[in-house]
Order: C-alpha cells, then structure tokens, then sequence
C-alpha cells in the first residue's frame, strides 16, 4: 500500500513570555493508504496540534511530516496550502460551512478553488450518498446540526483526497446524529480508499478505527497499531506540567 502520512521525531515547542512549553514531543507514525487512526487523550495533551502539524497547518519545532510524498517542513505556506487543496480534506466539529452558499455550493467550493469545472454532477452523488437529497439548495442556517456536519463530510471528499483530517467530527451532535454521521463517514472512507486521521474523545469513535495513538503530555502514551510504542510506565520524562497544560490549551485543543 501507498505510504500516505509519515511523522518522524515530531516536536512542537511555544515560547509564553520567558518560558518554553513543549506540547508535542517526538511523536513518530506512519500510515499508509486506507488505514483509519484515532488520535485520543485528554485535553492539553496535543491532540490538535498534532492533527494541525499533519496537515501542515503548523510547522513543527523539530522533526519532519512527509504527507503523500510532500516534506511539509521545507515548504513555504502558499505550497503547503496546494498540498492540502491537492491531497486532504478536512471535517471540523463546528462544521465551517460558508453560511451564504447553498448545501450544494459549499460541497463544490473546494473543487472550484482547484480549477474544476463541472462539478455538480459529483456534488449530487455525494450529497445524495449523505442522504441530503432534499436539502441541494438550502442554506446553512436551513440545515439541522447533523444535516450540516453531512454536507461538511460531501466537501470533505469531493476533491477524492489522499487522507482526510476530523477535528472531534460528532462533538456538536447528539448521540444518534452523531452515529449516523460516523457510519457515513467510514462508508466514504471505504469507498474512496482515502486515510482516515481523527482526533476524538468519543473511545467508541476510535474503537472503529484500525489504530488508536493516546497521548498524555505530548507524548505518545499508546499506539494500538505499533507494538514497539513505550508502554504507560516508560513515558516519563519531559511532560508538560499541569499548568503548562492550561496555558498550552489554546494550541493543543
């Protein structure tokens, strides 16, 4: 299979006045292409960040993340921008619709900004296999909570992306609604053979996943589909505080 995402040594390091607070420390995995991971822990412990440095949102203060054959660290912000337009998509928990555009406009949004003509066509299919058939022409604001976050799954996949990042994808929705977006999540995911990478604190959400990485302090602390990770009593050395979790809780969650 194609190696899709490659973490190696990956660090982030924020300076807060004269104080150095580490969020993520050598962080190391690989996934490759249609492989489902959950990234979990408690709050503060880099969840976030860690998803931000994958999709080149950030960049790290040592280490490397190699995404679909991209070395994220040696790329300026404008190409890192073409790499995500090129290879990911993104599902956010407050689902970032653009509340003036249509269901239907806002699926095709990420295909017209690549130069994609046409695109209603594969709009409809997706917003169909979400079950929004009714709702083409509807406006954010006419969308139910749930019916919002499947449109933001339609875009997500309408550029067939390589890997696809989900920032707590149920975290607004009641439980049926948010189990019934997850089941047309990993629907998608099978059918498009596209790398799942999603942070949660929902452990039944990361139970379905192939491989769930816990971190606790920017480290970490398990990693379900890498038997060499260090086990509980071996990471010790180098957490953040309590309190740097808290000032830290901006950047990491």
């Amino acid at each position: 299979m194609k190696k899709v995402l490659s973490v190696e040594n990956l660090s982030k390091t924020y300076q807060s006045g004269s104080r150095s607070l580490t969020v993520l420390k050598d962080v190391v995995f690989t996934l490759e292409q249609g492989d489902t991971c959950a990234i979990v822990g408690p709050s503060g412990s880099g969840k976030t960040t860690l998803l931000g440095l994958c999709a080149g949102l950030d960049i790290p203060s040592t280490g490397t993340v190699n995404l679909c054959g991209n070395d994220l660290g040696g790329l300026s912000e404008d190409d890192r921008a073409k790499v995500r337009n090129a290879h990911v998509g993104f599902v956010f928990q407050s689902f970032r619709l653009i509340p003036t555009l249509t269901a239907m406009e806002n699926v095709m949004v990420p295909a017209e900004l690549r130069g994609k003509t046409n695109v209603r066509s594969e709009a409809e299919e997706l917003l169909r296999d979400v079950g929004l058939t009714e709702r083409f022409d509807h406006f954010p604001a006419q969308l139910s909570g749930g019916e919002q976050q499947r449109v933001a799954l339609a875009r997500a996949f309408i550029n067939k992306p390589d890997v696809l990042f989900a920032d707590e994808p149920t975290g607004n929705l009641d439980t049926d609604t948010g189990n019934h977006v997850v089941d047309i999540l990993f629907k998608l995911n099978r059918t498009a053979e596209t790398t799942l990478v999603l942070v949660t604190h929902d452990l039944d959400l990361a139970s379905r996943t192939d491989r769930v990485i816990k971190l606790r302090s920017g480290q970490i602390l398990e990693d379900s589909g890498n038997s060499s990770a260090a086990p509980a009593e071996a990471v010790q050395g180098n957490h953040a505080t309590n309190e740097n979790h808290a000032i830290t809780e901006s950047h990491s969650e």
